[in-house]
């Protein structure tokens, strides 16, 4: 899709794709796993807990942030991070309506039309 078609789609049609693309990667649903059983984490546990790269690691916690899942704060030289609970509602709200709203018809691959 050509970056100049976005318009014709919906402000929430873009924000649950862009939940759903971030959530796409195993390794930010890894980081989000981690995380959510935390107090709060620091990013460097999270390069011994997944077992990536720091730098790797930071692309996906900027991808998170981008999306709003992340929320975090400065304590002396680690960044802290934790789930918005508040995003984390929303997102999971939409994607439940999504998959209740929508009735799709059972169709057989094999029909002839």
């Amino acid at each position: 899709m050509g970056a100049t078609k976005s318009h014709i789609f919906t402000d929430e049609q873009q924000r649950f794709a862009a939940f759903a693309r971030v959530l796409s990667h195993p390794a930010r649903v890894a980081i989000i796993e981690y995380i959510a059983k935390q107090e709060h984490c620091i990013c460097s546990d999270l390069t011994l807990e997944i077992g990536l790269a720091q730098s790797t690691v930071s692309q996906h916690l900027k991808e998170l942030k981008q999306v709003g899942l992340l929320k975090g704060n400065f304590e002396g030289p680690q960044f802290k991070y934790c789930i918005d609970t508040e995003v984390w509602d929303a997102i999971r709200d939409q994607f439940y309506h999504f998959f209740t709203a929508l009735n799709p018809q059972n169709c057989k691959a094999d029909d002839t039309y």
